[in-house]
């Protein structure tokens, strides 16, 4: 009887684990996935119309993204990841529309990069101790037309 409590305590031990890490990897896809949806969301609005995301173009069209810090593209990215289990933020996800200086300055023209990255402190399933992990996973575009 002892020998069967220390085989179970085991195997429940090595059962919970393999769910946690499954869980990380699902959440970790699933935020990866919500960058790319956010820069899809970015390029495909990117142009100067009245549903345009990011800083809009200097002097002919003001975005009604750039007013809330690309609070568009954001929403996208936290729609997506709304599945993963997590509890997302919008102070989660970054949306650059110059990343590295690469354009010169933001743009949302024809041309110019978009990145959107997403940190997250994975928040376990099972509590334990398990160690803090930050999920980071980018996504970069090209805006097209």
């Amino acid at each position: 009887m002892v020998e069967f409590m220390l085989v179970i305590v085991f195997i429940l031990v090595v059962f919970v684990s393999l769910v946690q890490v499954i869980l990380l990897m699902y959440a970790y896809n699933t935020l990866a996935d919500a960058a790319k949806e956010g820069v899809r969301y970015a390029i495909v609005h990117g142009t100067g119309n009245t549903n345009c995301s990011g800083p809009g173009i200097a002097g002919q069209v003001t975005c009604p993204d750039a007013v809330a810090p690309y609070s568009r593209v954001q929403q996208a990215v936290l729609n997506f990841a709304g599945v993963s289990f997590q509890n997302i933020s919008s102070n989660d996800v970054t949306v650059s529309y110059n990343p590295g200086g690469v354009n010169g300055a933001d743009c949302n023209k024809p041309g110019c990069m978009v990145q959107v990255t997403v940190h997250h402190d994975y928040n376990p399933l099972f509590g334990f101790s398990w160690p803090r992990i930050t999920l980071n996973a980018a996504a970069q575009g090209t805006i097209m037309n």
